[in-house]
């Protein structure tokens, strides 16, 4: 579902993400980096869309510009066949640290409906995230904190690097959690470990959440945009519509809906797929023993 990144309501001024962001052929295949508004680089790499949250002084904290271009990017490769996969990832040995504290103190003194304002366009951002019908996959280093752990557990796979760090330090500085951490780590963690995290803001390690499922794979330091790359080219190779019904059918089933509706849901999307050219595709490539050659 493409989310409006423009919107006025945003508090972006007059310059519109469109006007900035090249139209979707410029996601061509290209080996350099191409700079966006507020600090998020993009590359693709194949039919691999790159994502690079980039302000390392900050470690790569949010902000409403780099919100706004996330959610641009992800409306441009929704709409190019040619993209399969997404990887995000932070620039600078840090994946995200999440809100910028002078940005906190500037929306107090503001009043709350900037802070409002601030939250909903974070929250517009990991609802794209979570609804994009092809595979995110984040790439994590060092830390991923506050929101930058929210944008991790909003992508469908995580690959981290064995010196990454996962941090809910809301508590500390007497906040409270946003970006949907809570409702995430709920859906895969007991509730009393989910709330120590949250009141603690320990730091935890990429190997802890692996062994709690939520991370798909530990790499070496400073090795986890290769895993993730490696594992994104293996997803291109796959029937992207089948990807997509996977995506929303897992989305259904963890809203609580009844065994009835899931029944009818995979019904739907199954008949839909075999009905597809990947469908054929797919069982005349088993049956006639090669690899199969998805659109």
């Amino acid at each position: 579902m493409k989310k409006d990144a423009s919107d006025p309501g945003f508090g972006l001024g007059a310059r519109c993400l469109s006007d900035t962001i090249p139209p979707a052929p410029h996601l061509s295949a290209s080996s350099a980096p191409t700079a966006m508004p507020a600090e998020l680089l993009t590359e693709r790499i194949g039919p691999v869309l790159v994502m690079t949250l980039s302000d390392p002084a900050t470690r790569n904290t949010l902000s409403h510009q780099v919100i706004a271009a996330g959610i641009e990017a992800l409306n441009i490769a929704e709409s190019d066949p040619e993209l399969r996969a997404v990887i995000l990832c932070g620039a600078g040995g840090h994946f995200c640290a999440g809100g910028n504290l002078q940005g906190l103190l500037e929306r107090r003194r503001a009043g709350p409906p900037a802070q409002v304002q601030m939250l909903e366009h974070l929250h517009q951002l990991i609802e794209a995230l979570r609804t994009f019908p092809k595979p995110v996959i984040a790439a994590v280093d060092g830390a991923a904190a506050g929101a930058g752990f929210s944008l991790a557990l909003a992508c469908d796979l995580i690959v981290a690097a064995e010196d990454a760090r996962f941090i809910l330090s809301y508590g500390r500085i007497g906040l409270s959690p946003d970006g949907g951490a809570t409702w995430s780590l709920m859906q895969s963690l007991p509730r009393q470990r989910v709330q120590q995290m949250v009141w603690l803001g320990e730091p935890v390690s990429a190997q802890q959440l692996a062994d709690a499922g939520l991370v798909s794979a530990v790499t070496d330091s400073g090795q986890s945009f290769a895993e993730a790359l490696r594992l994104a080219e293996r997803l291109a190779t796959m029937a992207p519509n089948a990807l997509a019904s996977a995506k929303e059918l897992l989305q259904q089933a963890a809203t609580g809906g009844s065994l009835k509706d899931q029944l009818a849901a995979e019904r739907d999307h199954f008949v839909v797929n075999l009905f597809h050219d990947n469908g054929a595709e797919g069982l005349n490539a088993f049956l006639e023993k090669r690899a199969p050659r998805f659109r």
